[in-house]
């Protein structure tokens, strides 16, 4: 029997995103409308399989398939996915809070190795905006610490990029069980940090072209 993927689309004004719902990080956004979301997704697949084949999980995806579809908002617009998916809410149990904290690990990870491979200028856009490679890593890393208080988990002011991300996992597995007791059910928090992680670690590699 095909296995297929399960997709949310997001539908904003501007963009509309795909998100496969079961591999987080594996995200991308396009003008057009729900088509042009899904080629683009299926566009990097190879690029996601690099990012979590060291998990060992196996990611074979199948055919994509629309779950479900839901409105975007500003956020969306602006160009970042802001809307969960029905049945993100519903409790985690231990094995899948696990499987999430590995997937974030292995974003993570290839996130770490593009930073380290880049060139500290990176590439500016066609009117000179971009950040550099620094810069993109400061703002992942001030997100992320951001992000920690959606499930319940504080994290100081220049704690240590290890020690934020350690207190981060344990959070996703503390909060497995919790479900719509945190502010962002986990299964989201992980979906959107994933997402934001790659998002600049791809950006990275593009601009260091």
């Amino acid at each position: 029997m095909t296995v297929v993927e399960r997709v949310l689309l997001e539908r904003g004004r501007t963009w509309t995103f795909a998100s496969a719902l079961e591999w987080p990080g594996w995200c991308r956004r396009a003008r057009g409308g729900d088509e042009a979301a899904l080629v683009t997704l299926q566009g990097y697949e190879e690029r996601y399989r690099r990012v979590v084949e060291s998990t060992g999980l196996g990611f074979a995806p199948g055919p994509l398939s629309v779950a479900a579809a839901v409105p975007g908002n500003a956020t969306t617009d602006f160009g970042a996915p802001d809307a969960m998916a029905p049945g993100e809410d519903e409790p985690v149990p231990p094995d899948a809070a696990e499987r999430l904290a590995l997937l974030l690990r292995a974003c993570w990870s290839a996130f770490d190795d593009v930073v380290a491979g880049a060139p500290a200028d990176l590439r500016k856009g066609p009117r000179g905006g971009g950040r550099d490679r620094d810069a993109v890593a400061d703002h992942v890393r001030e997100a992320e610490r951001t992000y920690t208080r959606m499930i319940e988990v504080r994290v100081p002011p220049r704690t240590p990029w290890p020690v934020q991300r350690d207190r981060i996992l344990h959070g996703v597995r503390a909060a497995g069980g919790a479900g719509a007791d945190t502010r962002w059910p986990v299964r989201y928090y992980v979906r959107r940090t994933a997402w934001h992680v790659l998002d600049h670690a791809w950006e990275i590699e593009d601009r260091s072209r």
